[in-house]
C-alpha cells in the first residue's frame, strides 16, 4: 500500500512539475518570510535572548512570566479581545453589507463608491483626521463644536482621557475596515452566475433575504473565508491605530494592545526572548480564531 502511495507521488509530481516550477518563487517567499520567522520565535521563546548574546535555553520561564507576572499582559489581552469583538464582527458584517449594496447599482457608480469606500484602509491621512478631529486643544474640531453649542466648558482630553481612549480606536478601527475583505466581497459578487437567482425564483426562492442565504453567500465562501481571515487578523493585530492616535505607550496602557506589548519588548526593550512568546501566543490566539469563523463559515446555505 504504502509503495502504491509512493509510486502515485512520484507519477503526479513527474506529471505535473511544471506547476510545481511555477509555484517555486512563491514557496520560497512563503517559507523565509512567514513558516521561518514563526518556527523562528517558537524557538527563541524557550530562550532568554537580547540579540547581543547567544540564546540561552530556560524552558517556560517566559510563558510563566507572561501570564503570572505581567499584569500589563494580561491589560493587553483585554484590550486586544475589546477591540477585536466589536471591529471583528462589526467590521466583517458592515464590509459585505456595503459590497452587496453597492453591487446593485450601475458598473460606473460602483466603480467610484468602491474606491470612496476602500480608500480610508490604505490612506495614511486617516490617522492625522482622525487626531484633528478629536484634538485635546479648544480649536480641535469636536472640542470646538462642542463649546460652540454649550455641551461643554472646557476641551476635552479625548485621546488622553482613559474614559474615551479606547472607544474613539474601535471608532477609526471600525472607519477602516473596509479593507481588502470588502474587495474581495466585491469580487465575489460579481462573480456568481445570475442564472442561478432565475432558477432559485423557479424553485420558490421568493424575496432578497432567502437569495441572500441560498444563492449569494453558498457561491461566496472562499470570499467569506479570505474575508473573516483578514477581518480577524487586522482586529487582534490591532496596535498601529493605537499608537498613532493615543500614544505609545498610552496613558495608563488605556488602548495598550498584544502587538503594542511586543513592540514594547521586542523593538525597545531587545528582549527577544520574551518578545517571541508573546509573539507565539497571538499567534496561537490568530489561528483559533480563524479556526472557529472556518468551521461557522463552511456551514453558511448549508
Amino acid at each position: 500500500m504504502d509503495d502504491k502511495i509512493h509510486v502515485n507521488g512520484r507519477h503526479s509530481f513527474r506529471k505535473n512539475r511544471n506547476l510545481y516550477l511555477m509555484m517555486l518563487p512563491f514557496l520560497v517567499l512563503f517559507f523565509t518570510f512567514t513558516v521561518l520567522p514563526v518556527l523562528t520565535s517558537i524557538v527563541f521563546s524557550f530562550t532568554d535572548f537580547n540579540v547581543l548574546q547567544f540564546p540561552h535555553f530556560i524552558g517556560f520561564e517566559n510563558y510563566k512570566r507572561l501570564f503570572l507576572d505581567d499584569t500589563i499582559f494580561v491589560t493587553a489581552v483585554k484590550n486586544t479581545f475589546i477591540i477585536a469583538v466589536i471591529t471583528g464582527p462589526i467590521g466583517y458584517l458592515l464590509a459585505f453589507l456595503m459590497a452587496w449594496l453597492i453591487n446593485e447599482l450601475p458598473p460606473k457608480i460602483r466603480a467610484v463608491l468602491t474606491i470612496i469606500f476602500y480608500a480610508p484602509s490604505i490612506s495614511g491621512n486617516v490617522y492625522l483626521i482622525f487626531t484633528l478631529i478629536f484634538s485635546s486643544d479648544p480649536h480641535g474640531y469636536l472640542n470646538a463644536k462642542l463649546l460652540d453649542w454649550g455641551i461643554i466648558d472646557s476641551a476635552i482630553l479625548w485621546l488622553q482621557d482613559t474614559r474615551y481612549m479606547l472607544a474613539i480606536v474601535i471608532l477609526v478601527s471600525l472607519w477602516m475596515s473596509l479593507g481588502f475583505g470588502f474587495l474581495s466581497f466585491i469580487a465575489g459578487l460579481q462573480t456568481i452566475d445570475r442564472t442561478q437567482y432565475e432558477a432559485g425564483e423557479v424553485d420558490g426562492i421568493s424575496n432578497r433575504w432567502q437569495e441572500l442565504w441560498y444563492i449569494t453567500l453558498p457561491n461566496m465562501k472562499p470570499q467569506l473565508m479570505f474575508g473573516a481571515i483578514m477581518s480577524i487578523t487586522a482586529a487582534l493585530g490591532a496596535g498601529d491605530i493605537t499608537a498613532a492616535l493615543t500614544g505609545f505607550p498610552s496613558t495608563n496602557y488605556a488602548t495598550h494592545t498584544i502587538v503594542n506589548h511586543l513592540t514594547d519588548y521586542g523593538s525597545i526593550r531587545m528582549e527577544m526572548g520574551y518578545a517571541s512568546s508573546i509573539a507565539v501566543v497571538l499567534f496561537a490566539i490568530m489561528l483559533l480564531s480563524n479556526r472557529l469563523v472556518q468551521k461557522f463559515i463552511r456551514r453558511v446555505g448549508t
